[in-house]
């Protein structure tokens, strides 16, 4: 495992383990201490949750339901040991989350030894007002969960699973952790904010390593949600993108108390307000008329229109008289006046920092803080202090935030400072070392176009830099031949690629190749797989999957009563919605599969993967097509209630109560309709394929990628348990065997496919 781990990698988790274990040794003699800690939160914690918080829990779930609905839902326990288990496992996170902040505390001498205490000294009533701010954040954060969002939320969701036919029964460990989950990312995202602004502007973590690490900030936000959220990748993207979103608003905030703190002393309120009182004061007067507005032209009557129309009991009320509303404008005109006089004096000092980076020390301007105009105008020194990786580096950065042109000038005033250093250091020479550079660089005028040998440093800047942003605009033109400013690789390198054609290399290349070729059309693409995802999601929420399941259930034989079967509940809260996502997914990637094939057949083609014209596409969607349905009717007629039935008689007899789970029951019934159909286009595709060229020693050898493949596939569009993956995954496997014996035949094993394959393997 170490070996798939790069140096600095390595590097890092061996500083982890030495710092972990000097923190644990420095605090060795007060760990009782932090032991109390943990032991008061888990005790309060435990009796708490037995005395108080679920009839609280309960009321807050049922606080916006109707009577209906209400009595609808019910919460339930799915073994004896479900409660108390719960709450001792909600009961030591909390006190782990209390004991935490003591152990760090009592273990502060290993980490100032370390260089991670904060090196600047920091006053305690700072620290103070810091920990304040962040439980009032904090509280204020759970507060709106538990009273604003989760009761429509939960009405919400409880009303969706009623309307498709499902009991919205939910598991106590299921909803209280979902409760807890957003009860968590509701205190994290209110006092985010505060956390980076307050280390930033204390410089306990300088808001350049918040700019710098956002990708780091990225990975560790979607791991932490695959850890602590259910398991199923929408309700980790649902997780994740607010609080992604609260950092890049924190972001900015970090660097607004940054510039003001290292700005301090240049600071000048009173001159950005003389500079900028026509807009400070329009932007007053807007937002007092705004306000003024809302209360005398109906926006209250409009507002609690739309609080009843969802339900909401929450009134606004209009300003009992003239003077109540004046005085609520003239609030709203020096909220808007002191906003615009912050944003003035942070602005003014944004443009300061940046003048001011390049008085004295030209190379200390950072070129985040520049436009592409910005770059141009940028004296040279900037550039020749910087090497080539840090050059892509920036690069990289700013095509990352969108600013193409800002990427492409860095890059070419970089390699034309480097060129110009090298013709400076060529003139200076003299005529020996002139004629010596003439010389060694004459080859490399040959091969890059008349550059010397001093300028090869900005021309593989160029080159990466073409290559960088051809790979960014997906040209299917781009190859590295054009990247490459040599002239061509040499006989030995062609030949070594050529023979590595049919290896994992070679199929990587293709594939990217096919993938820049459909770039253009990635518009079309997703547009077709969006309106599809929403149209099918649209209709089974309207109540087409009800409608579907009521069918479903006529068909099933006298013998099995729909009583017997109806009873399909929702454990989870989100369950029937992430249901009927998942399954809209499933449709729009089976519906724009086809159109992806008609873009990159073409390309296809080129790669001499298929033989076939483009028109071949429209026979085998139709191929496909006729397989899927076939197989889909056999199954929706025969199989499924055969299967269904037997299990429902087979629970009947043993005098069981039936309860089926939504994931279950429903993934059970698609995958014995459609899954049949599924299950039949697999030999008709790899009859296709062979058609085209893709041989069948090819398909015999490549049956361990297939599998990865499918299995990949089960887990991302199926129930998150092992046994249901292998439940897809088998019949899949047992398919692709078919069609492998039925190509054997057809191939009269594999001497004679039905069209010449590509490779020298087939």
């Amino acid at each position: 495992m170490s070996s798939a781990l790069d140096e600095d990698t390595r590097e890092t988790l061996d500083a982890g383990r030495e710092t972990a274990g000097a923190m644990l040794r420095a605090a060795q003699k007060d760990l009782q201490k932090v032991f109390i800690f943990f032991l008061v939160g888990f005790l309060g914690t435990f009796y708490a949750l037995r005395l108080y918080i679920w009839d609280f829990l309960k009321r807050i779930t049922r606080a916006q339901m109707s009577a209906q609905v209400d009595g609808e839902v019910s919460i339930i326990a799915q073994t004896p040991f479900d409660v108390i288990l719960l709450q001792a496992k909600i009961g030591l996170v909390v006190g782990v989350v209390l004991a935490l902040p003591a152990f760090i505390y009592f273990s502060r001498d290993a980490l100032k030894e370390r260089g991670l205490w904060p090196s600047s000294p920091v006053p305690v009533w700072q620290l103070a007002l810091i920990l304040l701010a962040m439980a009032t954040l904090f509280v204020l954060g759970v507060a709106y969960g538990y009273f604003v969002f989760f009761p429509f939320t939960f009405a919400f969701l409880a009303q969706n699973a009623i309307a498709a036919g499902f009991s919205p029964t939910y598991s106590i460990v299921k909803w209280a952790q979902f409760i807890f989950l957003l009860t968590a990312s509701f205190g994290l995202a209110s006092q985010l904010p505060l956390v980076m602004t307050g280390l930033s502007y204390a410089e306990i973590v300088p808001y350049e390593t918040f700019r710098d690490k956002w990708r780091h900030a990225v990975v560790g936000v979607f791991a932490v949600g695959a850890m602590f959220t259910p398991p199923d990748p929408f309700t980790q993207i649902m997780w994740a993108i607010p609080v992604l979103a609260l950092y890049g608003v924190s972001l900015y905030l970090a660097k607004v108390v940054t510039t003001a703190r290292r700005g301090s002393e240049k600071m000048d309120v009173k001159a950005s307000v003389r500079a900028h009182w026509n807009a400070i004061a329009g932007v007053g007067v807007l937002g007092g008329a705004l306000v003024y507005a809302f209360f005398e032209y109906g926006g209250v009557g409009y507002v609690n229109d739309a609080l009843a129309m969802i339900g909401s009991d929450y009134v606004v009320y209009a300003p009992s008289s003239l003077a109540v509303l004046g005085g609520y404008a003239l609030l709203a005109a020096l909220a808007g006046a002191v906003v615009a006089v912050g944003y003035f004096v942070y602005y003014d000092l944004d443009d300061l920092a940046i003048v001011e980076a390049g008085v004295g020390d030209p190379s200390a301007i950072d070129l985040a803080d520049l436009d592409a105009a910005g770059v141009r105008a940028a004296p040279p020194e900037v550039f020749e202090s910087m090497s080539e990786d840090e050059v892509m580096a920036a690069a990289g950065d700013a095509l990352d935030a969108g600013e193409k042109e800002k990427a492409r000038t860095i890059v070419d005033r970089f390699d034309a400072v480097d060129a110009a250093a090298g013709d400076g250091e060529d003139t200076e020479g003299g005529s020996e070392d002139a004629a010596e550079s003439d010389a060694s660089g004459s080859g490399s005028q040959s091969a890059a176009g008349g550059r010397s040998a001093t300028g090869s440093i900005g021309d593989r800047a160029t080159r990466a830099g073409n290559a960088f942003f051809d790979a960014f605009r997906g040209d299917s033109d781009a190859s590295p031949a054009a990247d490459d400013g040599t002239g061509g690789d040499d006989a030995d390198g062609t030949v070594a690629i050529a023979d590595e054609e049919d290896d994992i290399g070679g199929y990587y290349t293709d594939l990217q190749f096919i993938l820049e070729s459909v770039t253009s059309n990635a518009f079309r693409l997703v547009g077709v797989f969006m309106l599809v995802l929403a149209g099918t999601f649209g209709w089974l929420y309207t109540g087409g999957i009800k409608r579907v399941y009521e069918d479903f259930l006529s068909r099933l034989p006298a013998q099995v009563t729909p009583d017997e079967v109806l009873n399909v509940v929702a454990l989870h809260p989100m369950e029937a919605l992430v249901f009927e996502v998942k399954f809209s997914t499933i449709v729009a990637a089976i519906v724009t599969a086809p159109l992806l094939a008609y873009y990159a057949w073409p390309a296809l083609r080129e790669r001499d993967i298929v033989r076939h014209r483009r028109r071949a596409v429209f026979v085998w969607t139709g191929t496909l097509a006729v397989g899927l349905l076939g197989g889909f009717v056999l199954g929706y007629t025969t199989i499924a209630p055969t299967v269904i039935s037997w299990l429902v008689n087979d629970a009947v007899l043993a005098n069981m109560v039936i309860a089926y789970r939504i994931t279950n029951f429903f993934w059970l019934i698609f995958f014995t309709t459609a899954g049949i159909g599924l299950l039949a286009d697999v030999p008709i595709l790899m009859i296709l394929l062979n058609s085209t060229g893709v041989g069948y020693r090819t398909m015999r050898g490549r049956w361990r990628e297939v599998t990865v493949g499918v299995l990949a596939f089960a887990a991302v569009f199926t129930p998150a348990d092992v046994l249901t993956m292998f439940l897809v995954t088998i019949p899949l496997m047992v398919a692709y065997g078919i069609g492998l014996g039925v190509l054997f035949v057809l191939t009269l094993g594999g001497r004679r496919d039905l069209s010449p394959a590509r490779g020298a393997d087939v």
